[in-house]
C-alpha cells in the first residue's frame, strides 16, 4: 500500500477558524501571502513526512496510550518567516501541556523513523504561505483563548493545486491525569 504524508496536530474549534480568517483579511493586505483556507488551520505538533501503512499504524497505537491533562492554549503573538514564506500566529508563552504533547509525539516519530527537525518546536498555526517580501505585522493587543482537549494524526492529500487535511484519528486528552506515557510495545 502506498505511503501518506502524515502529520499529528490540534485542531482550532471551527468558530475561532472563521474568526482568524476575518482577522487575517482585516490585518494583512492580499498581496502579503496566500491565505491558508480555514478547514486547514492547525497547530502542528509533529510532522511524519511520507510514512508506510504499518508504521502509521504503531504510531497511532503509541498515540492512543499518551495519558496527559488538556490545556488551555492562548493565541497572542505573530510572526514572519521570510525563508519559508510563512506568516504565523502562535503563542507568547506555550502551555507545558503542549510541550509535553509535542515532545512525546516527536520521540515517538523519531524512534519509528520520521525524521524531526532539529529545530526547537514553535507551536503556530500558519495564516499565510507564499510570503517571501517583508510582512507588516500587526501590534500586539490581540489574543485567542481554546482549550484543547484532543489532538489528531492527519493525511495532508494534494488535489486541484490545493493542500487538503483529513483526520485520520483522534484521541482526547484527559481532565485531570498527570503526564506520562504509557509503556510502548
Amino acid at each position: 500500500m502506498a505511503t501518506q504524508r502524515l502529520f499529528f496536530a490540534i485542531s482550532l474549534p471551527e468558530e475561532m477558524q472563521q474568526q482568524l480568517v476575518r482577522w487575517r483579511a482585516d490585518t494583512f493586505p492580499a498581496e502579503a501571502g496566500r491565505p491558508v483556507v480555514a478547514a486547514n488551520l492547525h497547530l502542528t505538533l509533529a510532522f511524519l513526512g511520507e510514512v508506510a501503512p504499518d508504521t502509521a499504524q504503531r504510531l497511532q497505537t503509541l498515540a492512543s496510550r499518551i495519558v496527559q491533562p488538556g490545556f488551555d492554549l492562548d493565541l497572542d503573538d505573530a510572526g514572519h518567516w521570510p525563508r519559508p514564506g510563512v506568516v504565523w500566529l502562535g503563542c507568547q508563552r506555550a502551555p507545558r501541556g503542549l510541550l509535553q504533547l509535542a515532545s512525546l509525539l516527536r520521540a515517538q516519530a523519531a524512534r519509528h523513523g520520521c525524521y524531526q527537525s532539529p529545530q526547537p518546536f514553535h507551536p503556530h498555526i500558519t495564516l499565510l504561505r507564499h510570503a517571501t517580501q517583508p510582512v507588516a505585522l500587526p501590534p500586539r493587543g490581540f489574543h485567542w483563548r481554546f482549550r484543547v482537549t484532543t489532538f489528531s494524526l492527519f493525511a495532508s492529500e494534494y488535489a486541484r493545486g490545493r493542500s487538503h487535511y483529513r483526520t485520520l484519528a483522534s484521541w482526547p486528552l484527559s481532565p485531570q491525569e498527570p503526564y506520562a506515557l504509557h509503556p510502548t510495545a
